[in-house]
């Protein structure tokens, strides 16, 4: 593995710990594909730092149990501004 891409792939899972990020919303911060940023803490990290890597996969199980959640708010939001329109 390539000195950068261990160093990048530290630096995301640093930054989802941090900050409680989803995949998306890293991968937005640090300009890569959300593919690139699951593949650094899914396949990468644990053979970097075992440790952070189990960290991250917790935060990353809550954000997905979470979803629905954030999914269901956004379309009441959408559908919240769309009527004071009409």
């Amino acid at each position: 593995m390539q000195n950068y891409i261990r160093k990048r792939a530290v630096k995301v899972a640093q930054h989802i710990m941090l900050t409680s990020n989803t995949v998306r919303q890293t991968a937005e911060v640090f300009g890569i594909s959300k593919s690139t940023v699951h593949k650094d803490v899914a396949e990468r990290l644990p053979r970097i730092n075992r440790e952070m890597a189990e960290q991250v996969k917790t935060i990353l199980e809550k954000n997905k149990a979470e979803r629905h959640i954030r999914g269901g708010e956004a379309t009441r939001q959408k559908y919240a501004a769309h009527s004071k329109i009409v």
